[in-house]
């Protein structure tokens, strides 16, 4: 049997394999996870979460909270001096040329890249039209938020989408994001996970797309970080990621953001709640689909990745020694010896049971987000946009320029096993017409005219792999081992 007849095959096997593994979520919008779009109090934790905290507790962690308390400072007022510019722009040629390591450092430390060049402008802007068509001619099943003038559209299955997700020069730059990780391999556990990912090899997750309206502040999504909210202390797999934050002493130093190793089976999604981010998620991304800059309705970024997650990371541990001492009106509050630590109360800022991880400057007042959440520069049609897993990122509160902002929200994914049992049930309900499983269900768009199918993704191996549609081949060279590809591919087929 030839390749292509063991790929015909699998292809094949993709397409009538039609029962997912994940129950469908209730349907809903992106509010449904979002404090900050509903304008909800936090959930009250159970106590539990108090004995989470003991349990979490080592003396040595006061020690790390001082030294985070001050570094910050100084951190905050090179965000404020630089604004904007902090954030990396690069050309789509420089990285197939490949970058300097002065660039890819700089990407590294600041967590967000703007990507330039790779997709002509008129072709960004054909999928936009493409969309507006799509959701014009289904107008009556379109749903989104806010329901009375949708800006965030529930739609995951388009034509426009498809093209969008599949073309080269996206897969080329997703591919360049994933290289900046690595898989560590201290001890026979991590050796083990180590053979569980492919960092050379991008899969697709379904996500929205926005276009946002002039004048427009209903969509104001403020600071957060994806991935969950109370998991990160609670869930084991998510403690060893922050292993060396919560070790105490000065180890927090050498946390690694970039290690994939213990996230490969880290749970972040342990309430399975709609809109919830269930797989390893490298990069967060969009492509932009307009001419889009600060104030206009566009990404805000708080550009200090390692040092944010650290006091993220710590936050719950402690408390002012005087409520006053949340305000930052005064530099003196936010002084170490103005807080203690806070064992007794089940108090985790800024988290809620089945909501994303929030954050103001209430809750974490030493990241001082008025001087510390920048927007991005302006970009164009076809810009490409990505932002680390941990980064804490917004949206403006108010869309004030005068055309669209508009967005396709697509993410790097690496493969790994349980990345491909995702694959595989996002395949099946993309056959169906259906939302992805990690998003509010119901009947989706399967009864929508228009919609992409399985004949729409190109033929080209790696579009039909980044779709599910078809199998993967040993290549030991993108981590693709034999007995790491049998194992994707009995998940995925």
């Amino acid at each position: 049997m030839t390749l292509g007849q063991k790929k015909g095959m699998m292809t094949a096997a993709a397409s009538t394999s039609t029962s997912s593994t994940r129950t469908p979520k209730g349907e809903g919008s992106i509010a449904d996870i979002f404090t900050s779009l509903t304008g909800e109090a936090h959930n009250v934790l159970p106590d539990r979460f108090a004995g989470l905290k003991k349990e979490l507790w080592k003396d040595s962690l006061v020690e790390s909270w001082r030294e985070v308390l001050e570094a910050l400072p100084e951190a905050v007022q090179e965000i404020e001096a630089k604004g904007s510019k902090i954030i990396p722009r690069v050309r789509y040629q420089d990285i197939q040329a490949g970058l300097s390591q002065d660039q890819v450092e700089a990407i590294k430390r600041v967590g967000t890249v703007i990507v330039t060049g790779g997709i002509p402008p008129e072709e960004a802007l054909s999928w936009k039209q493409s969309i507006r068509d799509y959701a014009a001619a289904n107008a009556d099943r379109v749903t989104g938020f806010p329901p009375d003038n949708i800006q965030v559209f529930e739609i995951y299955n388009s034509l426009a989408q498809t093209r969008a997700r599949t073309h080269p020069a996206l897969i080329t730059t997703q591919k360049f994001l994933l290289s900046l990780w690595h898989a560590s391999s201290s001890h026979p556990q991590q050796q083990q996970q180590q053979q569980q990912v492919s960092l050379q090899t991008p899969i697709s997750y379904f996500d929205r797309l926005r276009i946002r309206q002039p004048g427009d502040a209903q969509f104001a999504l403020g600071p957060h970080t994806d991935g969950g909210s109370v998991e990160r202390w609670e869930d084991e797999g998510l403690r060893r990621v922050f292993g060396r934050i919560l070790a105490g002493g000065g180890t927090w130093r050498a946390h690694d953001p970039f290690d994939a190793t213990p996230r490969i089976g880290a749970r972040q999604d342990m309430y399975n709640s709609s809109n919830a981010c269930s797989i390893f998620r490298a990069w967060q991304g969009w492509t932009s689909l307009s001419s889009t800059g600060p104030g206009e309705g566009t990404l805000r970024v708080l550009p200090m990745l390692s040092l944010a997650t650290a006091y993220t990371v710590l936050r719950p541990f402690f408390r002012p020694r005087h409520s006053s001492s949340t305000s930052t009106s005064s530099l003196g509050s936010l002084k170490f010896e103005d807080w203690v630590p806070d064992l007794d109360t089940p108090t985790f800022p800024g988290s809620s049971i089945g909501k994303t991880q929030e954050l103001n400057e209430r809750t974490h007042p030493h990241l001082q987000l008025g001087k510390t959440m920048v927007s991005i520069p302006r970009v164009e049609p076809g810009d490409q946009v990505y932002w680390h897993c941990d980064v804490v990122h917004a949206v403006e509160s108010r869309h004030g320029g005068l055309g669209d902002s508009s967005v396709f929200y697509i993410p790097a994914v690496p493969l790994t096993l349980h990345n491909a049992s995702y694959l595989r049930d996002q395949r099946i309900n993309f056959l169906a017409g259906l939302p992805p499983p990690d998003f509010p269900g119901g009947q989706g768009e399967s009864k929508f005219v228009g919609r992409a199918s399985a004949d729409d993704v190109p033929l080209s191996g790696a579009a039909r792999q980044l779709y599910g549609l078809e199998g993967f081949v040993p290549d030991e060279e993108r981590g693709l081992s034999r007995d790491f590809v049998e194992r994707v591919n009995k998940v995925l087929l």
